[in-house]
């Protein structure tokens, strides 16, 4: 009786896997005729292996794109993390104000200016980025990392050229060139250089008068006056496009006194020549008072310079100039008069030489 039940049971189960296997063939030979295959086909097997690959692959990509995204928004850290309900840039911006604020360690806020810059970057707002690269270099001066103060302020320069202004990129440069005339004034003679340039570009030379002077100031503290000349006559190309007579006419002199300063009569000579061309200039006081100066050197009268050196056209001029007139006449005044009489002489030969 026992075998009985037991070999009625075995039978059950035996036909129970049958029925099991049975019913799984007939799903993968529906799953594979929905598909147009043969299940036993070779090809069925591998075609699934390499659509799954692709899935994988897919699957993979998309992670990796989610966490791209992910990675440019934990660029803004410190305080400054985008999650995803705060992804409101204003609310971000509003946020990292705060911080900024609330900290009174100035490298702390440097390093949220550098972030804040990045922020509104991915924002495409170059304005507001260009502002806070404007501070971050202001506290890079006043951390001392003297090479970022250049780079941050082309930095904001480039930016607010981004958004079409010109005068705003000029002027970021300009404040640069101010931050590192002390530590590093050839970079800042650069930084004025482009200032300037930016300016001419855009037709708008009547802007950059202060920058010419600030520029040719700072070569002469480094005593490079044929560079300090060469800006104060830039200065008066300048003024003459912009017809600001005034200006033209001072930069022409201060040109003029700065040459005699380092004892380049025949270059001082030269430049008058050349500026008494203008009309504007001839007439002006500017012009008479150079044309003392020249004519007291020619005779050699040191009393003579030192009372053109106090005109009125001389107290007008910018105070590095006029610091530099005060000291005149330099060099030796009888080695430039016999100098002329030399040049005098020779020329006299010239007009009689008939041969």
């Amino acid at each position: 009786m026992t075998n009985d039940v037991l070999i009625k049971n075995s039978a059950t189960a035996s036909s129970s896997t049958e029925s099991g296997i049975t019913r799984g063939d007939e799903m993968d030979s529906s799953r594979c005729t929905n598909l147009g295959e043969d299940p036993d086909s070779p090809s069925s097997s591998s075609e699934g292996q390499l659509s799954s690959t692709v899935r994988l692959d897919t699957a993979q990509k998309t992670r990796e794109n989610l966490g791209g995204a992910a990675e440019k928004k934990r660029r803004c850290r410190g305080g400054l993390r985008m999650a995803s309900s705060s992804s409101d840039p204003e609310k971000l911006m509003a946020k990292a104000d705060k911080l900024k604020k609330a900290s009174n360690n100035k490298t702390e806020l440097y390093k949220v200016e550098c972030r804040l810059e990045e922020c509104y970057l991915l924002f495409h707002r170059p304005w507001d980025a260009a502002k806070h690269m404007e501070s971050a270099g202001a506290l890079a001066k006043e951390l001392g990392r003297w090479n970022e103060v250049s780079d941050f302020y082309h930095r904001a320069s480039e930016l607010y050229r981004e958004c079409g202004r010109p005068q705003p990129a000029s002027d970021a440069l300009a404040k640069g060139a101010s931050a590192l005339e002390d530590k590093a004034p050839e970079e800042a003679i650069k930084m004025y250089d482009e200032a300037c340039s930016v300016l001419e570009e855009d037709g708008k030379e009547q802007m950059a008068f202060d920058l010419y002077r600030a520029a040719a100031s700072l070569y002469v503290k480094l005593e490079k006056y044929a560079d300090a000349a060469a800006f104060f006559l830039r200065l008066g190309a300048a003024a003459d496009k912009c017809n600001a007579i005034n200006s033209q006419c001072k930069g022409y002199l201060s040109a003029i006194i700065i040459y005699l300063y380092a004892h380049d009569f025949q270059q001082a000579q030269k430049c008058y020549n050349d500026c008494s061309e203008v009309q504007a200039f001839l007439n002006s006081d500017q012009n008479r008072c150079a044309m003392k100066l020249l004519s007291a050197y020619e005779e050699g009268d040191a009393e003579e310079i030192k009372r053109a050196a106090q005109s009125s056209a001389v107290n007008h001029l910018d105070h590095v100039v006029i610091r530099l007139a005060r000291k005149l006449p330099t060099g030796d005044l009888q080695a430039i008069k016999k100098e002329l009489a030399a040049d005098d002489g020779e020329d006299s030969l010239d007009e009689n030489d008939l041969t």
